[in-house]
C-alpha cells in the first residue's frame, strides 16, 4: 500500500512545521508582511452545516475544506485562506424539507448567502487582497458564489478580481464518480449524499469524526439521510478523491489567472 500524507486533524489548521495559511491563525501585521511579500490572493471556502447520515458529523464539509483550501493555498504559494463559511443554503425550514428535516442542519436563504459572500469579499479587498477566490464544497453553494463573483468583478472594475472555482465541485464530482466506476464501483455504491465520496474524504481527513459502528448501506434505512454505501469507503479512496478536487481547483485557478475563461 502506498504511503499517504498525514491527515489533517480537527481543529488543527496548520500542522507543526507547515506554513500558516489561515488568516485567523495570523496577526494583522503578519498578514500585512505576507502581502508585502506578494501574497495578495485569498480563498473564501463555503462549506455547510448539514446532516451526513448516522455515521458522520454534520461539519464534514468544513473539515474537508480546511484540508483542501490549505493544500491549494500552499501550492499556489501566494494565497491565504479566510475562515470557512458554514452557514449556507440548505433548503427550507417552513416547512422543513431535505436536510432541514434532520436536527443540526442550519440554512441561510440564497440572497443572504450572496450578501455574506459580497461583504466578505469587499472586506478582504479593503484589507489589501487583490484576488478573492470562491470555492464551495456543497452543491447548494455554487450559484451563490458565481453570483457574488460576477457582481464583485462588475463593482471593482479591474481594481481587484473575484474568481469562482466551480471545477472544484462540479467537474471534480463527475471525475470522482468516473474514477470510482473505473475501480468497479456502481452508481448505487457511490450514491449522491453521505455515501462513498463524503465518507472516504472524511476518513482520510479525520477518521475520528466517522462513527464506524454506524456504517451501513444507505445508512441502514430509508430515512437515514444517506444515499450510497459508505461501508465501501476508505481513507485510501479519500486521498485520491481529495487530490481530484484539489487538482481541478488548481487547474482552473491557473487558467483564470492566465486570462482564460473557464
Amino acid at each position: 500500500m502506498a504511503c499517504l500524507p498525514a491527515p489533517v486533524l480537527a481543529q488543527q489548521f496548520s500542522p507543526p512545521g507547515s506554513t500558516k495559511v489561515f488568516i485567523d491563525e495570523l496577526t494583522w501585521m503578519e498578514i500585512r508582511d505576507r502581502q508585502q511579500a506578494g501574497t495578495r490572493t485569498v480563498i473564501i471556502g463555503t462549506a455547510g452545516q448539514e446532516q451526513k447520515g448516522p455515521h458522520m458529523v454534520d461539519g464534514e464539509h468544513r473539515y474537508v475544506l480546511e484540508h483542501t483550501t490549505a493544500r491549494i493555498a500552499r501550492t499556489l504559494g501566494d494565497a491565504l485562506v479566510a475562515p470557512i463559511i458554514t452557514y449556507v443554503p440548505e433548503g427550507s425550514w417552513d416547512p422543513p424539507r431535505g436536510h432541514m428535516t434532520k436536527p443540526g442542519t442550519i440554512t441561510l436563504p440564497e440572497e443572504r448567502f450572496v450578501e455574506l459572500l459580497l461583504h466578505a469579499g469587499r472586506s478582504l479587498k479593503a484589507g489589501g487582497f487583490t484576488t478573492v477566490i470562491y470555492i464551495g464544497d456543497s452543491g447548494g453553494n455554487q450559484s451563490g458564489m458565481q453570483k457574488a463573483a460576477t457582481q464583485l468583478n462588475t463593482e471593482w472594475q479591474g481594481s481587484a478580481r473575484a474568481l469562482f472555482i466551480g471545477d472544484y465541485y462540479t467537474k471534480a464530482g463527475d471525475d470522482m464518480r468516473a474514477y470510482l466506476q473505473g475501480k468497479g464501483y456502481t452508481p448505487a455504491d457511490i450514491g449522491s449524499h453521505a455515501g462513498m465520496l463524503d465518507t472516504s474524504e472524511l476518513l482520510y481527513v479525520n477518521p475520528k469524526l466517522v462513527r464506524k459502528e454506524r456504517l451501513a448501506p444507505n445508512g441502514g434505512g430509508r430515512d437515514s439521510g444517506v444515499s450510497g454505501d459508505p461501508t465501501k469507503a476508505s481513507a485510501e479512496i479519500g486521498a485520491e478523491l481529495l487530490k481530484i478536487k484539489i487538482d481541478n481547483a488548481l487547474n482552473q485557478i491557473k487558467t483564470l489567472r492566465a486570462g482564460g475563461s473557464r
